[in-house]
């Protein structure tokens, strides 16, 4: 299929059920990404007195998370007269994370609890932050405890990356279950998402990076309302080409995703090289 790259973001093409939306550079992406989540988020509040927001973490949620936390957006809707203003009430809104290292303290630099809190918690006044406690004496409660969390209410959003070999949080191909009864579960990373880590300079060598995580699975995520699933750099074109071109499968976890009428993909041009 041929993709036109535009700076004007705009649905350029659907994959199943899947909507998939390219841009020119991630800075786009990640700005088109942020007003359309604030904008749902502005839906669902004139509906109901809370959101339940669920956020990824990652390289490829930076500039989403600095998009959407700042007061003044660079791009609104067109001829909205609230350009400049941000009117969602972050403390109608309360927040989850996807996945967390095993026996890893919030204050380690690495943990996600620690990524989100100085990069939303810190910078906005939301309601609560519900984060998975990585060094919880009892790993099988902490899976309880969060799976109750998560079925006090529907998710209403929920933010996603894709990993390089196909994972959607930490749900990677030897333990992904596209029927999991389990909100919550703990799995053990492949080698190939440890070093992805590394990579990313979250940590300093293969092996200081845990062998086990906690994930929301993949009928928690795909419960969801809404799915943005922000993908950028060139290192992640393979993957989604895999994604989108081969067979659904737990081969490749977010291949998943083309059957959820509710999420859009965003791609730059260079994740989106290889369609």
């Amino acid at each position: 299929m041929n993709f036109t790259i535009s700076s004007q973001p705009k649905r350029i093409a659907s994959f199943d059920d899947l909507s998939v939306r390219v841009y020119e550079e991630d800075r786009e992406l990640a700005q088109d990404a942020a007003r359309l989540a604030r904008n749902y988020l502005q839906s669902r509040l004139q509906q109901q007195e809370i959101a339940r927001f669920v956020l990824a973490t990652g390289n490829s949620q930076i500039k989403f998370l600095e998009a959407i936390t700042t007061e003044e957006l660079d791009e609104v809707q067109a001829g909205s007269s609230l350009k400049g203003q941000s009117t969602l009430d972050w403390s109608r809104i309360i927040f989850f994370h996807l996945d967390e290292y095993l026996g890893i303290s919030e204050e380690h630099p690495a943990s996600f609890h620690y990524y989100l809190h100085h990069k939303v918690e810190q910078k906005i006044p939301l309601q609560k932050f519900h984060y998975l406690q990585g060094d919880a004496l009892q790993p099988l409660e902490e899976c309880y405890r969060y799976s109750n969390l998560l079925r006090q209410k529907p998710i209403d959003l929920c933010l996603l990356g894709v990993g390089e070999n196909g994972h959607l949080a930490f749900n990677e191909p030897t333990v992904a279950d596209f029927a999991d009864s389990r909100l919550v579960k703990i799995v053990k990373l492949e080698e190939t998402t440890r070093q992805q880590q590394v990579d990313s300079c979250y940590f300093s060598s293969l092996e200081t990076v845990p062998q086990y995580a906690y994930t929301l699975t993949i009928p928690a995520i795909c419960s969801a309302k809404k799915i943005l699933c922000l993908v950028s750099g060139k290192h992640k074109a393979e993957v989604v080409k895999t994604m989108l071109h081969s067979p659904i499968n737990i081969n490749c976890p977010a291949s998943i995703l083309r059957k959820q009428k509710q999420a859009t993909l965003f791609l730059d041009r260079h994740s989106a090289s290889l369609l």
